[in-house]
């Protein structure tokens, strides 16, 4: 691909709402990869193919390990592609319909039950990680480079984490139910997987044609190795800070998804709907709360909004180890304000992320979309694969019984506990203490702006500022 990249340089104002949705749509892609595997890999593993708990851990958290590899490769490349359809949009196409081929196979269990469909599952989930590496590393890199405005990055991303909320919503309320719907077992789990494939493909296949006129920014050479990548993202104290923050928070909502199948059999007694309105009580209050999030950012800025909304997830979270002697009602209630929280959080993490961009660029004269986002998807990767990978340790831990039926086994009181704590406290304390590692963080629009002044060919807009977040 060494065609020069199509189309308009990034604009310093608003991107018009077919952008906004179009971009969005590729949130169907992460979201459903995202959720689906945290959610129902390890019990498939566990309950369908009767893997222990802590070999079934470990099977669900190195293939996402390796994308800690491979997600600054998969930067690197695309910050050097040159096609007609710009640097990313390719990938946002060819990567994303492998992924859904790939998906679809993790579940396709042709072995049966037992060692090797575990091993096969896991050889699978390897292949589909790389892919999703390729797609998303460029999608994330494409808010950089399509726009200047600091605010419009807020914007952009409230419609992304919207759609986000709603490929939750879909794939982790419905795969459950489809499974089910299916025959439960193995062959419940290849006509989910089919299902959360086809929703793949159309958020890859609709961002890829929703951004066909958008524009593509200046895409510059990026550094030409790993440990290069790693050092320019070193000398972002901003961006270190923020990354940081984020993997460990991605591992505590993991534990969250890997618990939800657990928690609703074991501790609500409600395995055939209890996990389908977990996530429905999760996700539903999330789409409702994205405009009044973008509001508390505009009013406190985008660094408080995000203590607040972590905070408020945390304290959820531990309120839900009453979930015992809770009725199914307050559960469900208690969920909603997690889920309030976890909106939050997504949403200013993710738009915090565009202005560490911007500033390095202003403060070097470089723009390295690529570098950062490879670095910062494979954190995340990592702390999503860390969720699933704890969880599976507390179950071994605490006794947990493996099946082979499609149906989980009788558990002891303390196997029990260590689904509760694990669904409560673990990911309490994870996003909590996430915190305090956002300490160094000290970017702000007036702080963006005195380094646009020292580059002035640098792309950082000097005049528009969400909030008063120069305190």
């Amino acid at each position: 691909m060494d065609a020069p990249p199509a189309g308009p340089a990034s604009v310093p104002g608003g991107l018009p709402r077919r952008v906004h949705g179009g971009y969005a749509l590729g949130s169907l892609a992460t979201g459903a990869f995202g959720t689906v595997p945290g959610l129902l890999l390890l019990p498939y593993l566990t309950d369908t193919l009767g893997v222990a708990a802590g070999l079934a851990a470990l099977l669900v958290l190195l293939p996402k390990a390796w994308d800690v590899l491979v997600n600054p490769v998969a930067g690197r490349i695309s910050d050097r592609t040159r096609s007609r359809w710009g640097a990313r949009r390719p990938y946002l196409l060819f990567a994303g319909l492998a992924l859904a081929l790939l998906f679809a196979a993790i579940f396709a269990a042709p072995f049966g039950a037992g060692g090797a469909a575990a091993a096969y599952a896991a050889f699978a989930f390897l292949a589909t990680a790389t892919a999703f590496a390729f797609f998303q590393v460029p999608y994330v890199a494409m808010p950089a480079e399509l726009t200047d405005d600091y605010a419009e990055r807020t914007r952009l991303m409230t419609w992304r984490i919207a759609v986000l909320a709603l490929a939750i919503l879909i794939s982790g309320a419905v795969a459950p139910v489809v499974v089910t719907a299916g025959g439960e077992g193995l062959a419940g789990h290849r006509w989910m997987g089919l299902f959360v494939a086809v929703l793949i493909a159309l958020g890859a296949v609709g961002a890829f044609l929703g951004t066909r006129a958008a524009p593509t920014g200046a895409v510059r050479d990026s550094e030409p190795s790993l440990r290069a990548q790693l050092a320019v993202a070193g000398r972002n104290r901003p961006f270190r800070a923020l990354l940081i923050c984020f993997v460990v928070q991605s591992a505590g909502v993991a534990t969250v998804l890997a618990g939800v199948n657990y928690f609703a059999d074991q501790i609500l007694r409600d395995p055939q709907t209890g996990a389908t309105l977990l996530f429905a009580s999760f996700v539903g209050p999330a789409l409702l709360v994205m405009p009044l999030w973008t509001r508390v950012g505009a009013r406190v800025g985008k660094l408080a909004a995000l203590v607040a909304a972590s905070l408020l997830f945390a304290l959820g979270a531990l309120a839900l180890i009453a979930a015992p002697v809770l009725p199914a009602a307050a559960v469900y209630l208690v969920v909603a304000l997690i889920g309030v929280g976890y909106a939050g959080q997504q949403v200013f993490a993710l738009a915090m992320l565009p202005d560490c961009i911007a500033w390095d660029e202003a403060r070097t004269g470089r723009r390295q979309a690529g570098v950062f986002t490879g670095i910062w998807t494979a954190g995340e990767t990592l702390g999503l694969a860390l969720g699933p990978g704890i969880y599976g340790l507390v179950l071994q831990l605490t006794g947990y019984v493996s099946s082979d039926t499609g149906t989980a086994a009788a558990q002891s009181d303390t196997a029990r506990l260590g689904i509760l704590l694990g669904f409560t406290v673990l990911p309490a304390l994870l996003v909590a203490a996430a915190l305090l590692l956002l300490r160094p963080y000290d970017l702000t629009p007036a702080r963006l702006a005195a380094a646009a002044a020292t580059q002035p060919n640098a792309r950082v807009d000097h005049a528009v500022v969400v909030g008063d977040e120069s305190r």
